[in-house]
């Protein structure tokens, strides 16, 4: 799998996530970001969407939308 950077959050602390990829190969949005932990917030996105054991939720700042825009314009890019 190779997955191409699309960009990451400028206000990260130490260069870290959160981050933004697309799977060459699929297409696929690849998101890094922090794992969602509060009770809360999980039980409401199961309310909506039941989690699988391997699945996980992750938050990306809203101020990353240019980023995840940009990572659309790629796929809508390998489909043209």
């Amino acid at each position: 799998m190779a997955l191409r950077f699309i960009g990451k959050d400028d206000e990260s602390k130490a260069g870290g996530s959160p981050a933004v990829f697309v799977d060459e190969e699929t297409g696929d949005l690849v998101f890094q970001g922090l794992t969602v932990t509060d009770a809360g917030t999980l039980a409401e996105i199961d309310r909506r969407s039941r989690t699988m054991p391997e699945e996980s939720s992750v938050r990306v700042p809203a101020r990353m939308a240019a980023t995840i825009m940009e990572a659309l314009d790629v796929i809508r890019g390998r489909s043209a």
